[in-house]
Order: C-alpha cells, then sequence, then structure tokens
C-alpha cells in the first residue's frame, strides 16, 4: 500500500503524532519516556520530515532518535495540548471535589464505590454545578486546603 501526503497533510500529521505521544506520555526532554509500542512508528514518521521539506519541525538526540522539536511542540499543538490540559484539570477538580462532599454528607468511607440512585447523581450534579459556578467566577482564588482535617 503506498499512501500520499502533500507537505501541508504531512505537518498535520505530524501534529496529529504529537499530540498522540504526549496524551500517551512520551516527552522530548526524556527520550525514554517514548512509550515503545509507538517507538518504531514515530521514528519512521519523524524520519520522513525531510523529504516533505518540514526538517524544522523534528529534531535528533545524540542517539539520533528522532523527536518533535520546538516549532512543532510550540507551534499550534501547545494551544490545543493546553487547552486539553486546563479543561481536563477543572474536570477532575470539579468531579473529585463533588464526589468528596457528597461521601462526607452520606458518612461513606473515601474509597467506597457506591452505586448511586437517581436521586444521588442528581445531588452530585448539582454539587457540581456550584463548583463550576465557583471556579468559573474565581478560579482557584478562593480554594484553600486545610491540613488536619476538615473547616
Amino acid at each position: 500500500m503506498k499512501v500520499t501526503f502533500t507537505t501541508k497533510e504531512y505537518t498535520r500529521l505530524l501534529e496529529l503524532v504529537h499530540m498522540g505521544l504526549w496524551a500517551a506520555g512520551a516527552r522530548s526532554e526524556d527520550p525514554h519516556s517514548m512509550p515503545e509500542r509507538y517507538a518504531d512508528l514515530s521514528q519512521k514518521l519523524f524520519g520522513m520530515a525531510d523529504e516533505f521539506g518540514c526538517a524544522t519541525l523534528i529534531e535528533a538526540d545524540a542517539e539520533g532518535l528522532l523527536f518533535p522539536g520546538p516549532a512543532l511542540e510550540n507551534g499550534p499543538v501547545r494551544e490545543k495540548l493546553d487547552r486539553c490540559i486546563d479543561d481536563n484539570f477543572w474536570s477532575e477538580l470539579v468531579s473529585r471535589l463533588a464526589e468528596r462532599d457528597l461521601r462526607t454528607d452520606l458518612q461513606l468511607p473515601p474509597d467506597s464505590a457506591e452505586d448511586m440512585s437517581a436521586e444521588l447523581e442528581e445531588r452530585l450534579s448539582e454539587m457540581e454545578d456550584a463548583y463550576w459556578e465557583e471556579f468559573e467566577a474565581n478560579g482557584v482564588d478562593r480554594l484553600f486546603l486545610l491540613k488536619g482535617g476538615q473547616g
């Protein structure tokens, strides 16, 4: 099978590969963080950068391993990854705080995996909504950690 790409398409493919590898845990500052499952394929794709006129997007380390260079890491991909990180942070924070509060209200242990009724799901949703409202208005400015117990 033969697949052909324009330079623009290949650039978009590199962006997708970089985002996928980043999500899988690979970091350019640590070559050993490359998930073994994707190492050969990523090297093959990065190795085509010269022939597509995209050499400025890929760099090689001292061992000759190819990885995304600053032009790829800091281009349009950076904005997308930053937005993903931000979205995940807030979603996880809201979800975990609401679940913690519901467990506290129900006097359940922290590691309990309680099946929720529709009524409890509604309570959890209301708690999440309250956190979303707070964080959308104030970010983390009014979020404090009270050591040694609840306030």
